[in-house]
C-alpha cells in the first residue's frame, strides 16, 4: 500500500526528474491543487489518482513504491558504512533494488552506486556481473564528464576485461584511461590505478617492454608508502618480471610486499599476496615447495576471517600446484576436481588449471592431453593473450617430450602465477 509522506516525496522527485510542472503532470484529469496536496503528503492517494499519474509519467503504479532499502542515497550510505568490505548480501541487494528503482537520480549518484555494485560483484568472483555494471558506469562517467570518474571507470573496466580474457579490448580501455589521466594531470592514486591496469594488460598482450616501463613508473610513483596501492604496485612489478623470466627479481620485489604490507590494511590482499608468493616459489628453478607450503599455510589460516568462495578457489589451486610439483598426482587430481565453479575464476586461472589437468593426462600416457594443450594455446592466441599462449606452447613442447620419454616425468613447474589484478 502506498503511504504518505513517502508517496508524495517520490512523486515529486519523479516529476522533477522529467522536468514537468505540476500543471503539466496533472493534465486534464487532475487539479494542480490536488496534485500539490499529494506531493506535500496532505492527501492519501486513491487508486484512480495513482493510475492517472503513472500513465502521465510512463510508469507502472508499483514504481511509486519506495525500494526496500529506501532511497538510492540511503542505500549508498548503508553500503559504504558497512563494516565488512563487501557489506552484507542484504545491503548489496538493497542497493541493486534502489539503483533500478531510482533511475531518475543524478548521474553522479548513480555512478557511485554502480561503483559499489561492481566492487561487490568482483569480491564475489562474479566477473560477468562486474563487467555489466562497469560498462554502464563508463557511460555514466562520460555523461558526468569529470576526468576522475571517467578514468576510474575505464581503469576498473580494463582490469575486469583482463580477468575475463578480453585482452585487446582491455588494452584499449587502459590506454584511453592513461591518456585521460595524463591530459587531466590527475593525482597519484588515479595515475597509479591506471598504471596498475595498463602494465598488467600489456604483459598479457605480450608487450613486455611497455609493461616493464609502466610497472617501474608505478613503483616509483608509490615509493615510501605501505598501503594497498603500494602492495598492488609491487605485485604488478613482480608479475611483469616473472613474464620476463626474472624469477629472482620477482621474488625480491614480492617479498618486500609480504614484509611491508599489514593484514590490517586489507586482509584479502594480504592473503592473495601469499598465494602469489607460493606460486612464484613453485615456478622458479629450482622450485621451493617448502617455502610455497609456508605461504599456503599463512593464507589458509587467514581464510577463517576473510574467506570468500573465489579466494578459497585460489588457495585450492595453489594446493593442486604444490601436489603436482611434489609428485602427489592423485592429490592434484582430487583438488582440481573440486574446482568446479569456473565462473569464480579469472580467465588465466581457468586456463592454468586446464593446463595442469592436461599435464596429468600426458603423465598417464594419454595423448588427449597434448590435444587439449594445443587447443588451449590456439584459443589464447586468438583472444590476444599472447603471453599466456607462449607459456602454453612451452608446456606443450615439454609434454610432447614427456609423452615419448621413458619413464615419463611431468614438468616440475606449473604455468605462470594467478591473476594479480
Amino acid at each position: 500500500m502506498l503511504r504518505q509522506p513517502a508517496f508524495g516525496s517520490r512523486l515529486k522527485k519523479l516529476r522533477l526528474a522529467r522536468g514537468l510542472s505540476q500543471s503539466a503532470l496533472a493534465g486534464d484529469g487532475m487539479s494542480t491543487g490536488y496534485l500539490s496536496r499529494l506531493e506535500s503528503g496532505g492527501r492519501q492517494p486513491t487508486e484512480r489518482a495513482v493510475a492517472h499519474l503513472a500513465e502521465r509519467l510512463g510508469l507502472q503504479p508499483s514504481d511509486f513504491e519506495e525500494p526496500s532499502a529506501g532511497s538510492l542515497a540511503h542505500a549508498i550510505t548503508l553500503a559504504t558504512s558497512a563494516f565488512a568490505p563487501t557489506g552484507s548480501a542484504t545491503t548489496a541487494e538493497g542497493l541493486r533494488e534502489a539503483y533500478v528503482a531510482e533511475s531518475h537520480e543524478s548521474p553522479a549518484l548513480r555512478w557511485q552506486a554502480l561503483w559499489l555494485l561492481a566492487r561487490a560483484r568482483r569480491l564475489e568472483g562474479d566477473f560477468v556481473g562486474e563487467r555489466a555494471h562497469l560498462e554502464e558506469l563508463v557511460r555514466l562517467g562520460d555523461e558526468v564528464a569529470l576526468p576522475e570518474l571517467r578514468v576510474r571507470g575505464l581503469t576498473r573496466l580494463a582490469r575486469c576485461l583482463r580477468s575475463v580474457g578480453e585482452i585487446q579490448t582491455a588494452l584499449a580501455m587502459g590506454e584511453d584511461a592513461h591518456r585521460l589521466a595524463c591530459e587531466a594531470d590527475l593525482g597519484v592514486e588515479d595515475r597509479a590505478g591506471v598504471l596498475l591496469a595498463l602494465a598488467s594488460v600489456e604483459a598479457e598482450a605480450g608487450r613486455l617492454p611497455d609493461a616493464r616501463v609502466h610497472a617501474d613508473e608505478l613503483t616509483d610513483l608509490v615509493e615510501g608508502r605501505a598501503d594497498t596501492l603500494w602492495a598492488e604496485a609491487l605485485w604488478t612489478a613482480a608479475a611483469v618480471r616473472v613474464r620476463q623470466g626474472d624469477h629472482a627479481g620477482a621474488q625480491h620485489i614480492l617479498e618486500r610486499a609480504l614484509a611491508g604490507f599489514s593484514s590490517g590494511e586489507d586482509l584479502t590482499l594480504w592473503v592473495r599476496l601469499r598465494i602469489a608468493a607460493g606460486r612464484l616459489y613453485l615456478q622458479k628453478v629450482p622450485a621451493d615447495p617448502a617455502a610455497a607450503e609456508l605461504r599456503m599455510d599463512e593464507a589458509e589460516a587467514a581464510l577463517v576471517y576473510v574467506g570468500t568462495e573465489s579466494l578459497g578457489q585460489e588457495l585450492a589451486g595453489l594446493k593442486a600446484d604444490l601436489a603436482f610439483v611434489t609428485g602427489r598426482y592423485d592429490d592434484a587430481r582430487v583438488l582440481l576436481a573440486g574446482l568446479a565453479r569456473d565462473e569464480l575464476m579469472t580467465y588465466r586461472d581457468r586456463v592454468r588449471f586446464d593446463i595442469l589437468r592436461y599435464q596429468l593426462r600426458v603423465f598417464e600416457g594419454d595423448e588427449s592431453g597434448v590435444q587439449g594443450l594445443r587447443a588451449l594455446a590456439e584459443e589464447a592466441q586468438r583472444s590476444g593473450n599472447i603471453d599466456l599462449a607462449a607459456e602454453i606452447w612451452r608446456v606443450l613442447a615439454e609434454a610432447l617430450t614427456q609423452l615419448h620419454a621413458s619413464p615419463a616425468v611431468p614438468s616440475p613447474r606449473p604455468v605462470q602465477e594467478q591473476d594479480h589484478a
